[in-house]
């Protein structure tokens, strides 16, 4: 069901989702977080939906604010049921002077003594704890790949990161590291003496890895960057070289790996790109900072 609400106010919008919870009999109660989608211009239709599909595991408020110029105004809609998954909906279209203040759009609105996640689906503010929204947050989800500069993005974050702060170009290598962790974790157990990693010039993703095996393993990493197109999108492949031979990690453009390892079979593995529902979802079962991926993305971003 969506409840459309033209030329509104906050007030409004907060009354109406009072009267659709005691018609529907929906309750607020069961939400465990509120999750705000900050995006420029058009709705991310695509973000609503990732949404939805993640409050299944996570129930939630999502509140879509979605600000353009022109004169001064506020539309709404509330989705809940079947247009909302197991969430309850709120759209903001805001325009002119009525976007010119985010925070105050959206606190009216938030559940109470619930936290509260703020996602950048698209371009995303340099330091995302300063801006209006990320400061009412405990965690902020950017999206470097996103930017029309991915690497450049996420060397920004770094040099700005704050505890809470998150990019999926992160969340998207917890399948390739828990895979290179897992053959490392099989003897013999050498010293790692070199490290190669290959993958598209716009995946941030490529560069994040790099850096978590240099920290991790501290060892220089020989970073390869392709133009893309020229192989699969993404990471292409990780070789990790010790006394006994190398270690390699491939994936294809069907998203299956293929791993090699010195005097074993090779191990085919699903290692698909991750959707934005997995990416979401995972990111919204923690809520404390990531140290690990601070560590990583500082270390990105000094070298930017």
């Amino acid at each position: 069901m969506i409840v459309e609400l033209p030329d509104t106010t906050t007030s409004a919008i907060s009354k109406a989702l009072v009267k659709v919870r005691e018609e529907g009999g929906a309750v607020a109660l069961g939400r465990v977080l509120t999750l705000i989608i900050s995006s420029a211009g058009e709705t991310d239709e695509a973000a609503i939906e990732a949404a939805n599909d993640a409050s299944r595991e996570h129930p939630m408020r999502v509140i879509v604010l979605s600000t353009e110029e022109g004169e001064s105004r506020l539309d709404a809609e509330i989705r809940v049921g079947g247009d909302a998954g197991a969430s309850e909906v709120v759209v903001l279209h805001a325009s002119g002077d009525a976007a010119s203040d985010p925070e105050s759009l959206v606190t009216a609105l938030l559940l109470p003594d619930a936290p509260v996640v703020v996602w950048w689906p698209g371009e995303a503010p340099d330091d995302p704890h300063a801006s209006p929204l990320g400061r009412i947050a405990q965690r902020r989800i950017t999206d470097a790949a996103a930017a029309d500069d991915p690497v450049a993005a996420l060397g920004r974050l770094g040099r700005h990161y704050t505890p809470g702060d998150t990019d999926f170009a992160w969340t998207r290598l917890t399948l390739w590291r828990a895979q290179l962790a897992s053959a490392l974790d099989q003897p013999p157990y050498e010293p790692i003496t070199a490290v190669r990693v290959t993958g598209s010039s716009d995946s941030p993703s490529t560069e994040l890895l790099a850096a978590w095996l240099r920290l991790q393993l501290r060892v220089d990493v020989d970073l390869t960057v392709k133009q893309p197109g020229d192989g699969p999108n993404g990471i292409h492949h990780v070789e990790l070289e010790r006394a006994s031979g190398v270690i390699r990690l491939s994936r294809d453009a069907g998203g299956v790996a293929v791993l090699t390892q010195p005097g074993q079979p090779l191990h085919e593995i699903a290692l698909p790109r991750r959707s934005l529902r997995d990416c979401l979802a995972e990111e919204l079962r923690r809520l404390d900072p990531d140290e690990l991926f601070g560590e990583v993305v500082r270390t990105e971003g000094a070298s930017a």
